[in-house]
Protein backbone atom coordinates (compact mmCIF):
# COMPACT_ATOMS: atom_id res chain seq x y z
CA UNK A 1 0.00 0.00 0.00
CA UNK A 2 1.26 3.51 -0.83
CA UNK A 3 1.72 5.25 2.51
CA UNK A 4 -0.86 7.98 3.02
CA UNK A 5 -2.64 7.32 -0.28
CA UNK A 6 -5.65 5.03 -0.39
CA UNK A 7 -5.32 3.24 -3.71
CA UNK A 8 -7.72 0.90 -5.50
CA UNK A 9 -7.04 -1.29 -8.52
CA UNK A 10 -10.14 -1.63 -10.70
CA UNK A 11 -10.37 -4.19 -13.50
CA UNK A 12 -13.02 -3.41 -16.13
CA UNK A 13 -14.54 -6.63 -17.48
CA UNK A 14 -17.41 -6.64 -19.95
CA UNK A 15 -19.12 -9.63 -21.51
CA UNK A 16 -19.83 -8.32 -24.99
CA UNK A 17 -16.47 -8.28 -26.74
CA UNK A 18 -17.06 -8.27 -30.51
CA UNK A 19 -14.16 -10.59 -31.29
CA UNK A 20 -14.40 -12.72 -28.15
CA UNK A 21 -17.74 -12.68 -26.27
CA UNK A 22 -17.42 -13.80 -22.66
CA UNK A 23 -13.67 -13.28 -22.77
CA UNK A 24 -13.20 -12.62 -19.02
CA UNK A 25 -14.44 -16.13 -18.22
CA UNK A 26 -12.36 -17.89 -20.88
CA UNK A 27 -10.49 -20.73 -19.10
CA UNK A 28 -6.70 -20.61 -18.92
CA UNK A 29 -5.25 -23.79 -17.44
CA UNK A 30 -8.55 -24.41 -15.67
CA UNK A 31 -9.09 -20.93 -14.23
CA UNK A 32 -11.09 -18.07 -15.79
CA UNK A 33 -8.93 -15.33 -17.25
CA UNK A 34 -10.32 -12.72 -14.87
CA UNK A 35 -9.09 -14.80 -11.93
CA UNK A 36 -5.53 -14.68 -13.26
CA UNK A 37 -5.75 -10.89 -13.50
CA UNK A 38 -7.24 -10.47 -10.02
CA UNK A 39 -4.67 -12.76 -8.39
CA UNK A 40 -1.80 -10.89 -10.07
CA UNK A 41 -3.19 -7.50 -9.04
CA UNK A 42 -3.56 -8.63 -5.42
CA UNK A 43 0.22 -9.13 -5.33
CA UNK A 44 0.81 -5.41 -5.91
CA UNK A 45 1.91 -4.00 -2.56
CA UNK A 46 0.69 -0.45 -3.28
CA UNK A 47 -2.98 -1.35 -3.72
CA UNK A 48 -5.45 -1.14 -0.84
CA UNK A 49 -8.09 -3.17 -2.68
CA UNK A 50 -8.78 -4.84 -6.05
CA UNK A 51 -12.29 -4.66 -7.58
CA UNK A 52 -13.65 -6.08 -10.82
CA UNK A 53 -16.08 -3.65 -12.51
CA UNK A 54 -18.44 -5.59 -14.75
CA UNK A 55 -21.70 -5.16 -16.61
CA UNK A 56 -22.63 -8.85 -16.44
CA UNK A 57 -23.90 -11.00 -13.58
CA UNK A 58 -22.06 -14.07 -14.91
CA UNK A 59 -18.72 -12.33 -14.44
CA UNK A 60 -19.84 -10.95 -11.08
CA UNK A 61 -20.76 -14.42 -9.84
CA UNK A 62 -17.55 -15.99 -11.14
CA UNK A 63 -15.37 -13.41 -9.38
CA UNK A 64 -17.23 -13.80 -6.11
CA UNK A 65 -17.00 -17.57 -6.56
CA UNK A 66 -13.22 -17.55 -6.38
CA UNK A 67 -13.21 -15.07 -3.51
CA UNK A 68 -12.65 -11.86 -5.45
CA UNK A 69 -14.44 -8.53 -5.11
CA UNK A 70 -16.73 -7.40 -7.95
CA UNK A 71 -19.34 -4.72 -8.53
CA UNK A 72 -21.98 -4.36 -11.23
CA UNK A 73 -21.93 -1.26 -13.42
CA UNK A 74 -24.10 0.21 -16.13
CA UNK A 75 -23.99 -1.58 -19.47
CA UNK A 76 -24.02 1.76 -21.30
CA UNK A 77 -20.40 2.77 -20.76
CA UNK A 78 -18.40 3.48 -23.92
CA UNK A 79 -14.99 2.81 -22.38
CA UNK A 80 -13.27 0.97 -19.57
CA UNK A 81 -12.37 4.36 -18.05
CA UNK A 82 -16.06 5.22 -17.73
CA UNK A 83 -16.70 1.84 -16.11
CA UNK A 84 -13.96 2.20 -13.50
CA UNK A 85 -15.01 5.78 -12.78
CA UNK A 86 -18.48 4.57 -11.80
CA UNK A 87 -17.03 2.11 -9.29
CA UNK A 88 -14.36 4.52 -8.04
CA UNK A 89 -17.06 7.11 -7.27
CA UNK A 90 -18.61 4.70 -4.77
CA UNK A 91 -15.51 4.78 -2.53
CA UNK A 92 -13.14 7.26 -0.97
CA UNK A 93 -9.96 6.72 -2.98
CA UNK A 94 -6.94 8.93 -3.53
CA UNK A 95 -5.62 6.96 -6.50
CA UNK A 96 -7.36 4.64 -8.96
CA UNK A 97 -5.50 2.14 -11.16
CA UNK A 98 -7.12 0.92 -14.37
CA UNK A 99 -5.86 -2.67 -14.81
CA UNK A 100 -6.62 -4.35 -18.14
CA UNK A 101 -8.89 -7.37 -17.71
CA UNK A 102 -7.43 -9.22 -20.69
CA UNK A 103 -3.80 -9.31 -19.54
CA UNK A 104 -3.62 -12.35 -17.25
CA UNK A 105 0.18 -12.14 -16.97
CA UNK A 106 0.30 -8.55 -15.73
CA UNK A 107 3.35 -8.01 -13.52
CA UNK A 108 2.36 -6.66 -10.07
CA UNK A 109 5.58 -4.65 -10.07
CA UNK A 110 4.26 -2.61 -12.99
CA UNK A 111 1.13 -1.73 -11.04
CA UNK A 112 3.32 -0.57 -8.17
CA UNK A 113 5.54 1.35 -10.60
CA UNK A 114 2.60 3.36 -11.95
CA UNK A 115 1.28 4.13 -8.45
CA UNK A 116 4.72 5.19 -7.23
CA UNK A 117 4.96 7.56 -10.19
CA UNK A 118 1.96 9.50 -8.88
CA UNK A 119 3.07 9.29 -5.26
CA UNK A 120 6.46 10.80 -6.21
CA UNK A 121 5.02 13.50 -8.49
CA UNK A 122 2.12 15.31 -6.81
CA UNK A 123 1.70 17.63 -9.83
CA UNK A 124 0.95 14.73 -12.20
CA UNK A 125 -2.70 13.59 -12.55
CA UNK A 126 -2.11 10.31 -14.41
CA UNK A 127 0.72 7.86 -15.05
CA UNK A 128 1.18 4.96 -17.43
CA UNK A 129 3.90 2.65 -18.79
CA UNK A 130 5.99 2.01 -21.88
CA UNK A 131 8.34 -0.74 -23.01
CA UNK A 132 10.94 -0.86 -25.80
CA UNK A 133 9.78 -2.02 -29.22
CA UNK A 134 11.70 -5.15 -30.18
CA UNK A 135 10.78 -5.93 -33.80
CA UNK A 136 9.87 -4.19 -37.03
CA UNK A 137 6.48 -5.95 -37.03
CA UNK A 138 5.77 -4.56 -33.57
CA UNK A 139 6.86 -1.09 -34.67
CA UNK A 140 4.62 -1.12 -37.74
CA UNK A 141 1.54 -2.77 -36.18
CA UNK A 142 -1.31 -0.26 -35.90
CA UNK A 143 -2.65 -2.22 -32.93
CA UNK A 144 0.58 -1.49 -31.04
CA UNK A 145 0.37 2.08 -29.74
CA UNK A 146 3.66 3.97 -29.73
CA UNK A 147 4.58 6.85 -27.41
CA UNK A 148 7.23 9.57 -27.32
CA UNK A 149 8.14 11.50 -24.17
CA UNK A 150 10.04 14.60 -23.14
CA UNK A 151 13.19 14.65 -21.03
CA UNK A 152 11.13 14.43 -17.83
CA UNK A 153 9.25 11.33 -18.97
CA UNK A 154 6.03 13.15 -19.78
CA UNK A 155 4.12 12.06 -22.87
CA UNK A 156 4.44 14.23 -25.94
CA UNK A 157 2.24 12.08 -28.18
CA UNK A 158 0.72 8.63 -28.63
CA UNK A 159 0.17 7.18 -32.09
CA UNK A 160 -0.65 4.01 -33.96
CA UNK A 161 1.98 5.05 -36.50
CA UNK A 162 5.71 4.46 -35.96
CA UNK A 163 7.12 7.39 -33.99
CA UNK A 164 9.61 9.00 -33.94
CA UNK A 165 10.10 9.36 -37.71
CA UNK A 166 13.68 8.91 -38.94
CA UNK A 167 14.03 11.55 -41.66
CA UNK A 168 17.50 10.41 -42.71
CA UNK A 169 16.81 6.70 -42.58
CA UNK A 170 14.74 6.12 -45.67
CA UNK A 171 11.54 7.18 -43.96
CA UNK A 172 11.44 4.26 -41.53
CA UNK A 173 11.35 4.70 -37.80
CA UNK A 174 14.32 3.10 -36.02
CA UNK A 175 13.86 0.32 -33.49
CA UNK A 176 16.18 1.88 -30.94
CA UNK A 177 14.32 4.59 -29.09
CA UNK A 178 10.85 3.41 -30.14
CA UNK A 179 8.52 2.54 -27.27
CA UNK A 180 5.15 0.83 -27.12
CA UNK A 181 2.51 2.07 -24.74
CA UNK A 182 1.21 -0.41 -22.17
CA UNK A 183 -2.43 0.17 -21.30
CA UNK A 184 -2.23 0.43 -17.52
CA UNK A 185 -3.13 3.79 -15.96
CA UNK A 186 -2.95 5.22 -12.46
CA UNK A 187 -5.17 8.27 -11.90
CA UNK A 188 -5.73 10.69 -9.11
CA UNK A 189 -9.35 10.02 -8.25
CA UNK A 190 -10.45 13.62 -8.74
CA UNK A 191 -8.83 13.73 -12.16
CA UNK A 192 -10.45 10.46 -13.25
CA UNK A 193 -13.85 12.04 -12.62
CA UNK A 194 -12.82 15.11 -14.59
CA UNK A 195 -11.36 13.06 -17.44
CA UNK A 196 -14.49 11.00 -18.02
CA UNK A 197 -16.55 14.20 -18.24
CA UNK A 198 -14.28 15.84 -20.83
CA UNK A 199 -15.62 15.99 -24.39
CA UNK A 200 -13.85 13.92 -27.03
CA UNK A 201 -11.05 15.72 -28.85
CA UNK A 202 -9.97 15.73 -32.53
CA UNK A 203 -6.77 13.72 -32.15
CA UNK A 204 -8.52 11.22 -29.90
CA UNK A 205 -11.13 10.65 -32.59
CA UNK A 206 -8.54 10.47 -35.36
CA UNK A 207 -6.23 7.95 -33.70
CA UNK A 208 -8.96 6.26 -31.63
CA UNK A 209 -6.78 6.70 -28.54
CA UNK A 210 -8.56 7.88 -25.41
CA UNK A 211 -5.38 9.11 -23.71
CA UNK A 212 -4.93 11.82 -26.35
CA UNK A 213 -7.96 13.56 -24.82
CA UNK A 214 -5.84 14.16 -21.73
CA UNK A 215 -2.95 15.69 -23.67
CA UNK A 216 -5.20 17.77 -25.93
CA UNK A 217 -6.95 19.12 -22.85
CA UNK A 218 -3.62 20.35 -21.47
CA UNK A 219 -2.87 17.78 -18.77
CA UNK A 220 0.44 15.90 -18.42
CA UNK A 221 0.82 12.11 -18.45
CA UNK A 222 3.86 10.59 -16.76
CA UNK A 223 5.17 7.59 -18.74
CA UNK A 224 7.37 5.16 -16.83
CA UNK A 225 9.75 2.60 -18.30
CA UNK A 226 9.42 -1.13 -17.87
CA UNK A 227 10.96 -4.13 -19.59
CA UNK A 228 7.96 -6.28 -18.74
CA UNK A 229 5.47 -7.29 -21.40
CA UNK A 230 2.02 -8.57 -20.61
CA UNK A 231 0.52 -10.31 -23.65
CA UNK A 232 -3.13 -9.50 -24.08
CA UNK A 233 -5.98 -11.76 -25.15
CA UNK A 234 -7.90 -10.43 -28.15
CA UNK A 235 -9.09 -13.63 -29.81
CA UNK A 236 -9.79 -17.23 -28.71
CA UNK A 237 -6.57 -18.44 -30.34
CA UNK A 238 -4.56 -16.23 -27.97
CA UNK A 239 -5.56 -18.52 -25.08
CA UNK A 240 -3.55 -21.42 -26.52
CA UNK A 241 -0.51 -19.15 -26.94
CA UNK A 242 -0.77 -18.08 -23.30
CA UNK A 243 -1.08 -21.64 -22.06
CA UNK A 244 2.02 -22.60 -24.04
CA UNK A 245 3.89 -19.66 -22.52
CA UNK A 246 2.77 -20.58 -19.00
CA UNK A 247 3.80 -24.20 -19.52
CA UNK A 248 7.32 -23.08 -20.41
CA UNK A 249 7.52 -21.02 -17.23
CA UNK A 250 6.71 -23.97 -14.99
Amino acid sequence: MTEGLKTVGIIPARWGSTRFPGKPLAPILGRPMIQWVVEAALKAVRLSQVIVATDDSRILDAVKGFGGCAELTSDQHRTGSDRIAEVAARGQWDLVVNIQGDEPLIDPADIDRAVKGLADNPDIPVSTLMAPVKTEDERDDVNVVKVVTDARGRALYFSRSPIPHNRDGGGEAPLEGVFRHLGLYAYRSSFLREFTRMPSTPLEELEKLEQLRILESGFPILVLNTENRSPGVDRPEDIEKLETLLAKQE
